[in-house]
């Protein structure tokens, strides 16, 4: 079993059930919230090691979350991987200002979303030992 714990943000519950369901049989701890607000809340209370956020969600999106946790040293280290709808990019700036890692277009394979959390996780185990090789 990981010791890993992986916060997944999404308002469309089916996706949080899909998503977390293939992370929890891989032996990820899992949390989920409904939007960014919440989803702020939990990743500054529990301090996942990565989180995946829906772009489009009520009260604060995925790209203004993904800043707010940058931006706090609490946070400020955790990759973020981003469900958007299909066709959708971020500007560069929305990525400079944030630690958006990957993005995922929807509809995505759960079996993928799980490749890219453990390639993720892999590389911040090994702090920099990814970017050096």
């Amino acid at each position: 079993m990981s010791d890993k714990t992986i916060l997944v943000v999404d308002d469309e519950a089916h996706i949080t059930h899909v998503v977390s369901l293939k992370l929890r049989n891989a032996g990820f701890n899992v949390i989920t919230a409904r939007d960014g607000e919440e989803g702020f809340e939990l990743a500054t209370q529990h301090k996942p090691d990565l989180i995946i956020t829906d772009l489009q969600m009520p009260y604060v999106n995925g790209v203004e979350m993904c800043a707010r946790l940058r931006s706090s040293s609490v946070t400020a280290e955790i990759p973020a991987i981003m469900l958007t709808a299909r066709g959708y990019s971020l500007d560069p700036e929305d990525l400079e200002r944030t630690n958006i890692r990957e993005m995922l277009s929807k509809p995505f394979s759960p079996r993928e979303v799980l490749e890219r959390v453990e390639s993720l996780v892999a590389g911040r185990t090994g702090e920099g030992v990814a970017e050096a090789a």
